[in-house]
């Protein structure tokens, strides 16, 4: 029985204007695909950020997804993902993984680091390249560089939200980091842009971009959906960009694209999907 596509769809466009922008360029079949396991990810999300978020939301969550697994999906979103699931090989070890990275914000979070960093980048993103890999018509492959990709973009997202993390307790930023560029989580809490605070986010950034150069280069092993996936990478790319421009400062304010900006780059992204691997115009 089809799904009711208008359920995860709601959830789609309420948290994320890059992800639906994206979903837009896949065709139909897959697009329903991407639309399904967005919805699942994003409410695992919301189980542990969201109102009444917490340990018994998480562990409703994942009750969800092991229905779903087994065919017996009960909310709309389960019974969007037993859909996907019924085309596409799509691991459950990812949705495991995906669930520890979700754990790991339920508590104050203070990660060591550089590998920790990347290890929950891996757990709340990376997963979910691995999850789309299969609906893009990707291999093993692909499914590596979806890997990175993801990873880049979560990356990304903590870079952006420093500020926003901060005042929910966590600190994504990786504590040799911050004593290798000499920056306290002191400093971070009154507000200091210091050279050092600059130079670490500089750091990072150029660890994203290599990221993403690497998980782009996965586009050639897609059999649909290299605009789709190209353009949800050049707007998180762009958001980079902002972060620069605006001098690193991610502790008063958050980097973000206009409409209008998010827009302008669908050529591009059209542009990408034909491009060398790896290259975007």
């Amino acid at each position: 029985m089809e799904p009711d596509w208008k359920a995860p769809l709601r959830i789609l466009r309420a948290h994320s204007a890059t992800f639906y922008l994206g979903s837009l360029l896949f065709p139909k079949e897959a697009r329903k695909g991407a639309w399904a396991v967005y919805a699942a990810c994003r409410l695992g999300d919301e189980a542990v950020d969201g109102e009444g978020g917490g340990p018994e939301a998480l562990e409703a969550w994942w009750a969800g997804v092991e229905r779903a697994y087994r065919g017996e999906p009960l909310s709309e979103w389960e019974k969007g993902l037993a859909w996907a699931l019924e085309r596409w090989d799509i691991p459950f070890e990812a949705f495991l993984h995906m669930r520890e990275g979700f754990q790991t914000d339920l508590g104050p979070v203070r990660l060591k680091t550089e590998e920790e960093l990347l290890r929950y980048c891996y757990q709340v993103a990376g997963t979910v390249g691995r999850m789309m890999a299969p609906i893009a018509g990707g291999g093993k492959e692909a499914e590596t560089r979806a890997v990175k990709l993801g990873q880049a973009m979560q990356l990304t997202n903590i870079l952006r939200d420093v500020g926003e993390d901060l005042r929910r307790d966590r600190v994504y930023l990786p504590l040799d980091l911050l004593r290798t560029h000499g920056v306290r989580v002191e400093d971070l809490r009154a507000g200091r842009i210091s050279p050092g605070y600059r130079s670490l986010m500089a750091y990072l950034e150029g660890k994203a971009r290599a990221l993403y150069r690497e998980g782009l280069s996965g586009l050639e092993h897609l059999r649909v959906g290299r605009a789709a996936i190209a353009l949800a990478a050049l707007q998180y790319q762009g958001i980079l960009d902002k972060l620069r421009l605006q001098g690193y400062d991610n502790l008063h304010r958050r980097a973000h694209l206009k409409p209008w900006e998010r827009l302008w780059l669908i050529p591009k992204a059209l542009l990408a999907a034909r491009a060398p691997a790896g290259e975007l115009p």
